[in-house]
């Protein structure tokens, strides 16, 4: 029996295309064609050797067509072909970079979210340079059905041994029931967050959460992970509040327009009036479970003037975020999402007066002629930050009446 996995040809970089056939005799028969050979052959040959003995594989022929992959991806690939020929609960696990164990912070805010196909190592190596609020590891719909046991490992080496420079760390699994499997290489393994698709109810969500206990139990871990359902069909919008307050570690909630569109029998437009019903539905669950609200994705990535339209339609409207599948989405919607100059300006102005008045004993505030009650100083607090967070204003920022 002979396995095959990764991925080969012309224009495929930073990957590698293995090929391993067990044998009963000979021991180990090594073919390795790199394009960075003269500089690593030494190194890949050891790694590949490593895996084999922490297997016990002693007899076998191993074909590696090297695109530059890094030691990460060569590991996924080499226990993802070994496991096609043998049952192991054992898994090869490189060193954790000491940075994917810093906890990410419990108030971040999403502006943006990167999807990355889960079995592309390519589209994983230079995400964190754009600069995505989160990166998402996607083993879902970017991922081909035959090719989604690879795709686990590869995510999972990726959690590990990958820097995404700060980015927090997203993977969408598979729909509930088919997902919890995925769980068990993700879980033990420094994600911050799951993102649970096609949810249609507050039982799926109960399920995502048991399989976490169970795993961390089973492996003597302790951890947080956060929990991001997306409502993709009419069902989902039905529950939209149910689900939203299913669980204390759901964090925020995301539309999946696509789905959804399909799902209600509408063509998906810019103008969005087929789901003006379906946005607003979850926007409110959201803000009433008290989560973040993050929109869909924008699918066109060639009309940058129509992208920043909607970015800022929906922020207008009370969503949070968004996400994106290129990076070159990431700039606008970063930049639309973030508070403006003329936002931190009057959020400075509003709870600079309040905590004047407030500081004098005064029950009622006003900026000019306009009077400011609790919950518009609480959004103006709310702008002020995020602005910090974005860098817009100094973290050390002092309310000026506060001096006096």
């Amino acid at each position: 029996m002979i396995a095959t996995v990764g991925n080969i040809g012309d224009k495929v970089r930073s990957d590698c295309f293995i090929k391993l056939e067990l044998k009963k005799s000979g021991g180990i028969q090594l073919k390795l064609q790199s394009k960075v050979g003269f500089l690593f052959e030494d190194s890949i040959r050891k790694l590949c050797h490593n895996i084999l003995n922490f297997f016990k594989i002693k007899d076998a022929e191993l074909e590696i067509t090297d695109k530059g992959a890094l030691p990460f991806v060569i590991a996924a690939r080499m226990e993802a072909a070994i496991k096609m020929l043998i049952k192991t609960d054992k898994n090869f696990l490189l060193e954790i970079l000491p940075e994917n164990l810093q906890v990410s912070p419990p108030d971040r805010n999403w502006f943006s979210r990167l999807y990355l196909p889960g079995n592309s190592p390519a589209m994983m190596l230079n995400a964190g340079i754009h600069n995505p609020s989160a990166i998402i590891l996607d083993l879902e719909d970017s991922v081909a059905p035959e090719r989604k046991p690879e795709a686990r490992l590869l995510v999972r080496n990726a959690l590990r041994s990958h820097s995404f420079l700060g980015a927090e760390r997203m993977v969408r699994i598979n729909p509930v029931p088919f997902g919890l499997d995925d769980l068990e290489d993700i879980i033990p393994h420094a994600v911050h967050t799951i993102l649970v698709p096609k949810v249609e109810s507050a039982e799926q969500i109960t399920c995502v959460n048991d399989r976490i206990r169970t795993i961390f139990r089973k492996t003597g871990q302790t951890g947080y992970v956060r929990l991001i359902p997306i409502i993709e069909t009419a069902l989902g919008v039905m529950k939209a509040f149910e689900i939203a307050q299913a669980a204390d570690n759901i964090v925020a909630m995301t539309i999946g327009l696509e789905d959804y569109t399909a799902d209600i029998d509408a063509q998906r437009t810019y103008e969005g009036k087929e789901s003006a019903f379906a946005k607003g539905m979850v926007l409110n669950a959201c803000k009433a479970a008290g989560i973040q609200a993050l929109d869909s994705v924008f699918s066109d990535v060639s009309d940058m003037e129509a992208l920043k339209k909607y970015a800022l339609n929906s922020k207008a409207i009370g969503y949070d975020g968004m996400g994106c599948i290129h990076p070159r989405q990431l700039k606008i919607i970063n930049e639309s999402f973030a508070p403006s100059e003329y936002e931190i300006d009057q959020a400075k102005k509003i709870v600079t007066a309040y905590n004047e008045a407030s500081k004098n004993g005064f029950g009622v505030v006003a900026l000019g002629t306009k009077m400011i009650d609790l919950p518009v100083v609480k959004r103006a607090e709310k702008i002020m930050n995020l602005a910090i967070q974005t860098g817009k204003v100094n973290p050390d920022w002092i309310n000026p009446s506060l001096d006096k």
